[in-house]
């Protein structure tokens, strides 16, 4: 049930569940079993309820425009001490940002009688005319006339100047066969006669440039009165759409804990001196612990589920739990969760604490370790301790050869020397290492063997997932062959044949790769005790003896 506050009761009995402690951190988290009571319970209305139509895509008939959405459920406390819960979707739902069920948006800039609609009609009127001034015929005929006048212009004028260069030759044969036969004074007024020739196509062909210079004028002038309507309008229109934004920045006014105000304009342009991305502030986080603050209501925890089909480039589960996403809503949130007692931000804890690194091989030129996984290969923004930084205690000039994701296993190649480290990165620079990496997919794969070629890059809105990509990605293959299915799981060999960020990762979970993720992708999958894929195997040309050299490094998995 809910009331005119969005507090939603739960249906399903709570009693005896254990609240947490601290407060969901939101950019990293495990769903709480309270949080997975409400998020259930908000998918049982998406399922049955009959006020509106999104096509979510999950039904087979399902044609046209397909549009997951991300959803958020906040279990929060009223001021009577009972425990319900709020939810919010991001951006819109059926083409509109206000539902019932759903706490509004922090700013609704659809509200009638506001400034957000006028202003938009009014730059859709700008749009519509500097569309009909563009569409004009006489606009047209101006344009195709300047074209056809230049093309003209050069083409008499380099006639000109052709006609000038050989009339000059033939002056010059005439004066040279003259020289030879006439007396002095005639070949002198002959030399005069030769100029005065000169002079005189020298003075049409000046006339005939100024002629042209005239004419194009008047036909950049019939052009320009047009042009020069069409770039007022636009010039109009980006101040206008850039006053309105900023307005709307201006009144996308977030609260916290301590009940404190920000803007969008002051968290993104003030403080971070970047403009705000597109979109932010609809995300659901941001609107639930709004409306919970604003409606005094107690924070409890937060979750985040995808409902629908997978858009093409990322990587979505129907019904599974995210994290809130870091480009548009970290700085938001970074504001919003203050006066609150929140989880500790795993990712500033050393993964690597406590954990050795085992030495598989080692001469003088270079030597082998199998990493661990949640190890850092090279240290990040805020964790020094990684694969690299206790190589160079140990061997102050070596350097990591490649490298592993933090969460996955396996060999990794260090060279000890600047001249080794630059022969092996041009091995596999030219792809002639070999690596077989080993992993374990959450389902089963029916296709035994093939290649994955799905062009990745970085979300730029989600760091650091990729996505796939065909229009500004790198290109990413993998070869695979399919070890056994057994309890349902399929243990697999990997073959990358290039070495993107996460490429093994998304070429599993992707829709259009395997479609399977690995187990424990906390990124692209579901949380385990650990990712299963496992750097397996290397071979390489030793820079030092010339031999191939092979090692295999076993998965604990």
């Amino acid at each position: 049930m809910t009331n005119k506050n969005r507090f939603i009761s739960f249906e399903k009995s709570i009693k005896g569940i254990k609240l947490p402690n601290l407060f969901t951190f939101p950019f990293y988290y495990q769903a709480h079993q309270i949080v997975k009571i409400a998020a259930q319970q908000v998918q049982e209305y998406l399922i049955n309820q009959k006020d509106w139509k999104h096509n979510f895509g999950l039904n087979q008939n399902d044609t046209g425009l397909i549009i997951g959405k991300m959803f958020g459920v906040l279990v929060v406390e009223n001021q009577n001490k009972q425990l319900g819960f709020l939810a919010a979707y991001s951006g819109k739902l059926a083409d509109s940002n206000a539902h019932n069920y759903f706490v509004p948006p922090v700013f609704d800039m659809l509200t009638k009688g506001g400034f957000y609609r006028p202003e938009e009609e009014s730059l859709k009127n700008l749009n519509k005319k500097v569309e009909k001034l563009e569409n004009n015929q006489e606009f047209e005929e101006a344009k195709n006339n300047l074209i056809t006048q230049n093309q003209s212009a050069k083409t008499e004028l380099e006639q000109a100047k052709t006609e000038l260069r050989k009339r000059k030759k033939e002056r010059k044969i005439k004066r040279d066969a003259a020289s030879k036969i006439l007396s002095q004074n005639d070949f002198e007024n002959l030399k005069d006669e030769l100029k005065d020739e000169s002079l005189k196509q020298q003075y049409f062909f000046k006339k005939l440039k100024k002629e042209w210079k005239e004419r194009l004028e008047i036909a950049e002038k019939e052009v320009s009165f047009f042009t020069d309507q069409i770039n007022a309008l636009k010039n109009e229109r980006k101040q206008r759409s850039n006053d309105l934004q900023q307005r709307l920045f201006d009144n996308y006014k977030f609260l916290n804990a301590k009940g404190d105000s920000k803007s969008l304009q002051t968290i993104f342009n003030k403080e971070l001196d970047i403009a705000p991305p597109a979109g932010a502030g609809e995300c659901a986080a941001p609107k639930l612990l709004h409306y919970a603050y604003k409606n005094n209501l107690k924070p409890i925890a937060l979750g985040e589920f995808w409902w629908g089909q997978s858009p093409k480039s990322e990587i979505r589960k129907h019904a599974s739990f995210y994290p809130s996403c870091r480009n548009k809503c970290e700085p938001i949130l970074g504001f919003m969760l203050e006066g609150l007692q929140v989880e500790a931000n795993p990712m500033l804890k050393n993964p690597a604490e406590g954990k050795t690194l085992e030495i598989i091989y080692e001469d003088e030129y270079l030597l082998l370790v199998n990493k661990p996984a949640e190890f850092l290969s090279v240290q990040g923004r805020n964790i020094k301790d990684s694969v690299q930084t206790r190589m160079q205690k140990k061997y102050p000039n070596s350097m990591l050869v490649h490298r592993l994701d933090q969460s996955t296993s396996g060999l990794l190649l260090v060279a000890k020397d600047k001249e080794t480290y630059h022969h092996l990165q041009s091995q596999f620079i030219k792809r002639t290492v070999k690596k077989r990496y080993i992993a374990l997919l959450d389902g089963i794969l029916t296709k035994k063997t093939g290649l994955i070629d799905l062009p990745l890059r970085v979300d730029l809105d989600n760091r650091p997932h990729q996505l796939v990509c065909y229009e500004h990605g790198k290109a990413a293959q993998t070869k695979y062959e399919v070890l056994k299915v057994k309890q349902g799981k399929t243990r697999i060999y990997f073959y990358p044949i290039t070495g993107r960020t996460h490429q093994l990762r998304v070429h599993a979970a992707h829709q259009n790769g395997l479609n399977i993720p690995i187990i424990g992708d906390d990124l692209y999958g579901k949380q385990a005790n650990r990712l299963h894929l496992h750097a397996q195997y290397l071979e390489f040309l030793h820079p030092k003896t010339k031999e191939r050299v092979s090692f295999l490094v076993e998965a604990d998995f």
